[in-house]
């Protein structure tokens, strides 16, 4: 029994989070440091590379990679790589920095020292381009092209050493895991075909139908939730962590789940970001990565199954995580259960379509929830959080959402 191997030609996991003596050492060094600020994504994607969740990266991605990543999702040295990871700064900031300078990271909400970076290079950079190829648009609308936008004019380049996990293993105790923890877990359930379920949502009856097929055809399932920022409107980690405990206690068989997090902000880049989410899930040992319906989607920006069609673009042995493609959900009134347009004979009338979109826009605006949306103790954790918003967001709901 094994699981897949880490990404990457070493097959090693790279975490780069120091500890005891060197920690402290390195921690003392940085605080004589210049400081290079953090956005909430680079801190993200530097607690990543910490935990060794971006194996093989070592650091933030110089022009090389960062050119090779955006125009053919592989770096300089032909590894696999579907989205940029960098790290930028201000003209001024990166004026001030020599190459070959050690900068001190710093989180710039929490004023957290997260770690240290050599700089090898300073360049600068195609926003656009980089927007158009990973996100298929440069529409500000889109909120992942609005973050890369707002990047600093240069980008850093070099390797990192990690200082901190910033407040997530005391935030989400219990569920914040590292590559390590999940694959250690995996070994004692005896688990060797694992398929990791990506959420940014509390799971609505169309989650759980994807997650108990992945559980007939794998030995287990790892609910992975993302744990880092979102868009207005979204629901915060907390909530769905507690939506996601009611579902399995309740719903699932047990010992056929695991519910854990990882500390990335969403990038909202629909089939590259799916890429991404199969690379890093290899690191965690998952052998399979689910894929429904307009996954890392966001509005319009993308077709329902881009994110299916893009794992047939790629090369076959750019990864050992592989696709569980499964079609449209939903709950049919006919069938009398869920089902999917490949199971379903019925009319679109006979069909409740399920969406994470749709249930937030109904609960935000008070409205009620059909039968058979979502289980009514998930519903209750909803409608208690919505019940204490002191300000609404409005919540659009895509072609897509409303079965379009």
């Amino acid at each position: 029994m094994s699981l897949v191997n880490p990404h990457g030609r070493e097959k090693v996991l790279k975490p780069l989070l120091l500890t005891g003596g060197e920690l402290r050492e390195e921690r003392e060094k940085a605080r004589s440091l210049k400081e290079v600020r953090l956005s909430s994504r680079e801190t993200g994607d530097l607690i990543m590379l910490g935990i060794g969740g971006f194996s093989p990266l070592e650091g933030f991605m110089n022009q090389a990679d960062w050119k090779s990543s955006v125009d053919s999702c592989m770096m300089a040295d032909g590894t696999f790589w579907p989205i940029p990871v960098t790290l930028s700064a201000s003209r001024e900031k990166a004026d001030s920095l020599s190459v070959g300078e050690e900068v001190a990271l710093v989180d710039d909400e929490s004023g957290e020292l997260m770690g240290s970076l050599v700089v090898e290079e300073k360049y600068t950079i195609d926003k656009a381009h980089e927007c158009r190829e990973v996100f298929k648009t440069d529409d500000a609308e889109h909120p992942g092209v609005l973050k890369v936008m707002e990047q600093g004019e240069v980008n850093l380049g070099g390797p990192v050493k990690v200082f901190s996990e910033g407040t997530f293993p005391s935030e989400f105790e219990g569920i914040y895991m590292t590559p390590v923890q999940t694959r250690k877990l995996f070994m004692e359930n005896g688990w060797s075909t694992v398929a990791a379920f990506q959420t940014r949502n509390p799971m609505h009856r169309s989650h759980e139908y994807l997650v108990k097929i992945a559980i007939e055809i794998c030995d287990g399932v790892l609910i992975h939730q993302l744990l880092g920022k979102l868009k207005p409107g979204d629901i915060p980690a907390d909530v769905r962590k507690e939506c996601i405990n009611a579902l399995m206690e309740n719903y699932f068989v047990r010992g056929t789940c695991i519910q854990a997090g990882y500390p990335l902000d969403m990038r909202y880049a629909g089939p590259r970001e799916a890429l991404l989410h199969a690379l890093f899930r290899q690191n965690f040992g998952c052998s399979h990565l689910i894929v429904g319906r307009d996954h890392a989607g966001v509005g319009d920006f993308y077709g329902p199954f881009d994110a299916h069609h893009i794992f047939d673009e790629i090369p076959e042995d750019a990864l050992e995580t592989k696709p569980l493609k499964i079609d449209w959900t939903f709950y049919c009134y006919k069938c009398d259960g869920m089902a999917s347009m490949k199971t379903c004979p019925h009319d679109k009338e006979d069909r409740l379509n399920v969406s994470g979109t749709g249930l937030r826009k109904m609960l935000s605006e008070g409205e009620a929830v059909p039968d058979h949306f979502s289980r009514p103790e998930v519903l209750e954790i909803l409608k208690e959080y919505y019940a204490g918003l002191s300000e609404k967001v409005e919540v659009k709901v895509h072609t897509h959402a409303e079965g379009k």
